[in-house]
């Protein structure tokens, strides 16, 4: 058995290396027409085999010609680099915000990427950016360079204007439906990749930044993690007593950063919880995603510490939540609603076999997770295969759309969203429930996901056969309970305001500071949430 797993650690990491060598020598090769016309063509089949929803923004006659059209432009050879700029707006023409089609990069290996990690954080994910007013502005500044203010504009990189980057990037992905607030905000908060997608990996670059009526040149290199005060401080030998406390610390931060899903990228929370006001009337929930970690704990726990603090308000910050998982977003909603709910619609796929033949089941988790997949594989396929049902002339695949009880600490009293463009995925869909239901108040700006639902749920990548590009497609529609008559937009706030450059320099939460305001400037029966 030790010889085996051996062996095919050994396969693995050959492997590895040799699809990254051999990646990275095809970037430049030229595909002739005809291969690349029949890429088109795959596109096109596996998009009408997969995706459940293909023509609820284009028709099909309109979708067709696109394709048609494409074909006929390709009658030389090219760079799957140059076939990924041409074949990535007709697949946003879908309008589905969880399709993308990847652009060709140079690869890494394990041992590559590990030594890049050690040199540090690179130059550009040293900040928070947003794009604001066609500027692209430093929100938060975590490099060492202290005199870089929030606020400031990056006016070049390396002398190159990151407006053309973005005004590039701008065609090769879209959002869900007709709304424009995602691709604004993925124009500042997703710059830096876009940035090295066209670039590559920087070790250091030179910025301009614009601050009010000052210029200012600095060259951010990449940034070492901090270490100061880590390793021995001392010789002395601890009590038990010192032990025994140094463990449990270990222990209690452990479960926090399961309960709250910490991010060892950025080093922070994806959950959090704070009170407001020196009774802890108002109570301030963070969600930053729904990913990482384990929820239920933390949601279990801080709606009973809400409860034990009397809070009467509770303000739900969603801003910049791009989604996760479903389970977790309707455990959440089910300390917000007022009632027995239904949470989503049963939702579509294609056929009966969709799933099970396209899902990523046995992608990543090293050797031993993969036996242990191995081993479950047959029941979860065949649980997978069961859980689809035909409904007429369409396939449902049934998961959280029984009616479901509200928690004991359920939160009874008024409830504020705070969302902006990059709410988007699973938040737009606890995001619709609380709009429909009329359990909360909206603050804001038009979230980056639709009201009516998304395509999304299991997310393959299919790789096209000769330009080795690869097209993330959704396989499962999913619609919450509640819905709009108006196509193709988000969930639109009750009050909108969105920030300003001068909100940013002078480091303002206008949201918040609004809602504060709401809940303090009125009575309990008067105020916006009640409404």
């Amino acid at each position: 058995m030790n010889k085996f797993i051996l062996y095919s650690v050994s396969l693995l990491f050959l492997a590895g290396c040799s699809s990254v060598k051999k990646n990275n020598a095809c970037l430049a090769d030229l595909i002739p027409p005809e291969k690349l016309q029949a890429d088109v063509t795959y596109t096109q089949r596996k998009l009408e085999k997969l995706h459940p929803n293909l023509y609820w923004y284009i028709s099909k006659k309109e979708l067709d010609r696109k394709f048609d059209s494409l074909r006929a432009t390709i009658t030389q050879p090219m760079t799957s680099l140059e076939f990924h700029k041409k074949i990535s707006p007709v697949v946003c023409a879908v309008r589905e915000g969880h399709m993308y089609v990847y652009p060709p990069v140079r690869e890494y290996t394990k041992k590559q990427y590990d030594s890049i990690k050690k040199v540090g954080v690179a130059p550009l994910q040293q900040f928070d950016l947003e794009y604001n007013s066609g500027k692209l502005i430093v929100v938060n500044n975590k490099s060492y360079d202290k005199s870089i203010k929030p606020g400031s504009e990056i006016v070049a990189i390396n002398g190159e204007s990151p407006l053309e980057i973005i005004n590039e990037y701008d065609k090769y992905y879209t959002s869900d439906g007709f709304n424009t607030t995602l691709k604004k905000n993925f124009a500042g908060t997703r710059f830096s990749t876009f940035y090295s997608y066209k670039h590559g990996l920087k070790d250091a670059l030179q910025l301009d930044f614009r601050f009010k009526d000052s210029l200012k040149t600095a060259t951010i290199k990449r940034r070492i993690a901090d270490t100061t005060g880590t390793g021995k401080k001392n010789a002395r030998i601890l009590t038990k007593a010192e032990i025994a406390k140094q463990k449990a610390d270990r222990r209690a931060l452990s479960k926090k950063k399961s309960y709250n899903g910490y991010d060892e990228l950025s080093k922070r929370y994806n959950r959090n919880l704070r009170f407001m006001e020196a009774d802890s009337s108002v109570a301030v929930m963070k969600i930053r995603g729904f990913t990482k970690g384990t929820p239920g704990p933390f949601y279990e726990e801080s709606f009973k510490k809400i409860k034990e603090h009397h809070s009467k308000a509770l303000i739900l910050d969603l801003r910049d939540n791009g989604g996760g998982r479903l389970y977790e977003i309707a455990d959440l909603y089910s300390y917000l609603a007022d009632t027995t709910f239904v949470f989503i619609d049963e939702s579509e796929v294609v056929s009966k076999t969709s799933l099970m033949a396209n899902m990523p089941y046995f992608k990543g988790g090293g050797i031993v997770l993969g036996a242990a997949k191995a081993i479950a594989a047959p029941f979860v396929y065949t649980y997978t295969f069961f859980k689809v049902r035909k409904r007429g002339d369409k396939y449902s695949y049934a998961m959280n759309s029984k009616p479901k009880k509200i928690q004991a600490d359920a939160f009874k009293g008024k409830v504020y969203v705070l969302i902006n463009g990059g709410s988007f995925s699973a938040s737009c869909i606890l995001s619709s429930n609380l709009k429909g239901s009329k359990r909360a108040y909206f603050v804001g700006e038009e979230t980056g996901g639709t009201y009516n639902g998304s395509v999304a749920g299991i997310m393959p990548n299919i790789e096209l056969p000769a330009s080795g590009i690869k097209i993330r497609v959704g396989l499962v529609f999913i619609a919450p309970h509640y819905k709009t008559e108006q196509h193709g937009r988000g969930i639109f706030p009750d009050k909108e305001i969105i920030p300003t450059i001068a909100d940013r320099i002078a480091a303002r939460d206008p949201e918040m500071e609004w809602v504060l305001n709401d809940i303090k400037t009125k009575p309990a029966a008067d105020t916006a949430a009640n409404k």
